[in-house]
């Protein structure tokens, strides 16, 4: 692929002005090396950068263009709840009608507040937690990441049982001793910090499938035992779908698998790509936000009409089902052929994917948790990445992000996809 004169113009003017160059950190290339490329536009599978490239793409705006870019029905409804005004601060319709629908589809939801981003979700739900407990100790697991919130930049301490560490400077250390860390997929650290301090606990949360370390999916029984030893001791099961929310079906990750969290946390599709999060779950639990309860959460735009509107406009066309089926059938492919053409290369890729989320570690072993994902050849991963970008293919710039098939992708799509990969990995 050609050079891209104009992009690498921008991004030296973005540095006098934004820090890093960018409004979000992984944008800025740094596990990957070399600079970011800025868009034109995007539909479809693909996006176009300024320079005129046109990118097979498998990011999706992280996760939210479930349909593909610029979906007509998702413009459609931004257009014309935008000619009706873009925001009021006031309650709209299109607010009780996304409510209701997500509701309608994900089991346990009983009440539904919007919030504008997933890390506020995220937030709310954590707060949410600890007035209704009146327990301040959260437990989150090592390698899930929950938005950018204070008590939630905290890496594991030195034990399992230890308190977590500030992963952030800005971050209090007095923030932090109120989060414990677990490694995922551990049963026995999660059995002896509920059998020594389970009655202490205000909420563990997890996300419905651990996306933001590559991929690692949750070992059988692991959920249910972490549901079952929040039930006895009467500790909010948070599940995080953001990621995996109306991904992994209509349903997400908890109807997929069974499981029954007390609150879940939403973003990316139930906005149709702009800015939203959502925090549902027990009625009873729910109703301690205010104004009925104690717990303060607020937000000027939350409930936007533009973004419930383009949110309610995704769930109808994901709500027959058949885009989840095409989705598996397209994941599928992909984690075949991927597997395929690293067997022939002889590179050690561990493909792991679930439904239309995907991600390939280069090392030998399973990934079952993130001291699993920090084995992988990052250098080697920064090699395959810019190799499939001179393809004209798009994937995630980390080794430890996931990617994402759309509805708009093709068994074409993934075809081409498989055969750059080959030739980039007989060359890496």
């Amino acid at each position: 692929m050609s050079p891209r004169p104009l992009s690498e113009a921008l991004f030296t003017e973005a540095l006098k002005h934004i820090p890093g160059g960018v409004n979000s950190p992984v944008r800025a290339f740094r596990g990957v090396g070399g600079n970011p490329f800025f868009v034109r536009s995007a539909k479809g599978a693909y996006v176009t950068d300024i320079d005129g490239h046109a990118l097979l793409d498998y990011v999706g705006t992280w996760g939210p263009a479930i349909l593909g870019h610029a979906h007509p029905s998702i413009i459609g409804a931004v257009k014309a709840a935008a000619e009706q005004g873009t925001s009021f601060g006031i309650p709209n319709p299109y607010e009780v009608d996304l409510a209701r629908r997500v509701k309608e589809y994900v089991p346990g939801v009983e009440k539904v507040r919007f919030c504008n981003s997933g890390t506020e979700a995220c937030m709310t739900a954590i707060r949410l937690a600890r007035g209704f407990t009146g327990r301040d100790t959260l437990v989150k697991f090592d390698g899930c990441y929950h938005g950018h919130a204070d008590s939630l930049l905290v890496k594991a301490g030195s034990g399992a049982l230890t308190l977590g560490n500030p992963d952030s400077a800005g971050v209090p250390a007095d923030f932090a001793r109120h989060t414990m860390v677990l490694p995922f997929n551990d049963f026995d650290a999660l059995r002896s910090l509920f059998g020594a301090q389970g009655d202490s606990l205000a909420a563990v949360i997890v996300e419905g499938i651990p996306a933001n370390a590559g991929l690692f999916l949750p070992e059988p029984g692991f959920y249910e035992e972490l549901q079952c030893l929040c039930r006895r001791h009467g500790t909010v099961f948070i599940i995080d779908e953001v990621m995996t929310g109306f991904r992994l079906g209509l349903s997400g990750a908890q109807g997929r698998f069974g499981w029954t969290p007390d609150l879940s946390c939403f973003g990316k599709i139930i906005g149709g790509g702009l800015p939203v999060g959502a925090v549902g779950g027990r009625a009873e639990i729910m109703d301690y936000l205010a104004p009925l309860g104690p717990v303060y959460q607020a937000g000027t735009l939350s409930g936007n009409p533009l973004a419930m509107a383009a949110g309610l406009a995704a769930l109808s066309e994901l709500a027959d089902g058949a885009v989840y089926a095409r989705l598996e059938a397209l994941g599928a492919e992909l984690r075949t052929g991927m597997g395929a053409v690293a067997r022939r290369a002889r590179v050690d890729v561990q493909w792991q994917s679930i439904g239309s989320m995907f991600c390939g570690y280069f090392c030998g072993q399973p990934v079952r948790n993130l001291a699993d994902a920090l084995r992988s050849d990052r250098d080697r991963f920064a090699r395959f990445f810019h190799g499939m970008l001179a393809e004209g293919i798009y994937f995630a710039p980390s080794q430890f992000e996931a990617g994402f098939l759309s509805a708009a992708h093709t068994a074409d799509d993934v075809e081409r996809t498989v055969r750059a990969a080959e030739r980039v990995l007989n060359r890496i």
